[in-house]
């Protein structure tokens, strides 16, 4: 009897780049972005993955979000990534990365019409955008009459958490439900939809069965998890100071 292999999550950012952020795995990133965008295909003949060499050795060493980062044909940028939770802080720094995006285009001499499209794409196994049921949302410059003010700028939200149960018929509830499932037998179902997908299941299948990817997936959780703890303890540090300070203020005013 076979022994059956647990899969990895491919919602562990860690995962999430070593299937979409190989450079040799470029025609499934090329699918999924595909099903999340409205540019020409012309863009995707040529995507370029920026730094997509993750450096083990130093896995352990800290935690950090792990994202991909691609160049198309035309020069635009496209930033990926993926969160299991959304911070209270998150849409500010969506907002500052994105910023990054454009500014790091030019540099003193160059003219403005250097910058290229701009695009990021963040996933979140939490909700991101309360508003509605949609799991997808385009942020753009627009009026509320749908006048567009510019493209160069864009940030594609998709919530896993509001994906549902059964298939609306898009190539992008497919990608959505690969990134959210650990079912083998749902992904082998989902394999049946596009080679693209088919080979994304099978490099998922690998990773989980390489004993080195696995320890250092184990590694990067207990990182994030140590992380997590110690935000906690500040936050629960700062939170007594706050009322110790209110506390001596309130009997500094009672004893005016």
């Amino acid at each position: 009897m076979v022994k059956k292999i647990l899969l990895l999550p491919v919602t562990s950012d860690f995962i999430f780049k070593l299937i979409f952020g190989d450079q040799r795995n470029v025609d499934i990133l090329a699918a999924f972005l595909r099903a999340v965008l409205d540019i020409p295909d012309e863009e995707y003949d040529r995507l370029v993955i920026v730094d997509p060499h993750i450096k083990k050795e130093s896995v352990d060493d800290k935690y950090g979000i792990l994202d991909v980062k691609i160049h198309t044909v035309s020069g635009g940028v496209i930033h990926v990534e993926i969160q299991n939770q959304v911070l209270p802080d998150m849409k500010a720094r969506t907002i500052y990365s994105q910023s990054k995006l454009v500014t790091e285009q030019i540099s003193s001499g160059m003219k403005w019409s250097s910058i290229k499209r701009a695009i990021t794409i963040v996933i979140t196994n939490d909700v991101f955008v309360p508003e509605g049921d949609k799991y997808h949302h385009q942020f753009r410059y627009r009026t509320d009459d749908g006048i567009e003010f510019t493209d160069l700028s864009e940030i594609n939200t998709l919530d896993l958490s509001k994906l549902p149960p059964d298939d609306d018929s898009t190539e992008l509830w497919y990608w959505m439900k690969f990134i959210k499932t650990d079912d083998e037998e749902v992904l082998d179902m989902l394999a049946t939809r596009s080679p693209q997908i088919r080979k994304a299941v099978g490099v998922l299948k690998e990773l989980s069965a390489d004993e080195q990817t696995r320890m250092l997936y184990e590694k990067r959780e207990i990182a994030r998890r140590d992380f997590e703890s110690r935000l906690e303890e500040k936050d629960a540090v700062i939170a007594e100071q706050a009322a110790r300070i209110a506390e001596l203020e309130a009997r500094l005013g009672g004893s005016n």
